[in-house]
């Protein structure tokens, strides 16, 4: 039990989460996305493999509305993973680590990725 008095430890939802902070953890959640699609890549690559019929299956679920915002999510995490890829490794260059800097830095990568995405799609 604890005493009413004590004090307690802070909770992540009183502080102000830094843009690097939110990125970070992005990177890393859309990491774990794009293993998921290539796990689908996967089951596309043995529907192709299986034949017209388990080709036709596959397609159909794509295509479907959840397929096709699975297609967009994996696509944003994609160029998300990519913008901020670069982000890191122009800092392991050595460069950008003025607070300022990061913040503008930050901005880039969901614009880039925005507009990447945006245009990705309708290309398509």
């Amino acid at each position: 039990m604890t005493a009413p008095n004590r004090p307690q430890s802070p909770h992540f939802t009183i502080y102000r989460w830094p843009l690097t902070m939110v990125l970070s953890i992005l990177h890393r959640v859309t990491g774990v996305a794009l293993t998921a699609g290539f796990l689908v890549l996967a089951g596309w690559l043995l529907a192709v493999a299986g034949g017209e019929s388990e080709y036709a299956g596959f397609a159909q679920l794509m295509q479907s509305a959840v397929g096709r915002m699975l297609l967009v999510a994996w696509t944003f995490a994609f160029f998300f993973h990519l913008a901020n890829g670069i982000r890191h490794l122009v800092w392991d260059a050595g460069f950008g680590f003025e607070k300022h800097q990061t913040r503008i830095s930050g901005v880039l990568v969901i614009v880039a990725t925005v507009v990447l995405t945006l245009a990705y799609w309708l290309a398509l």
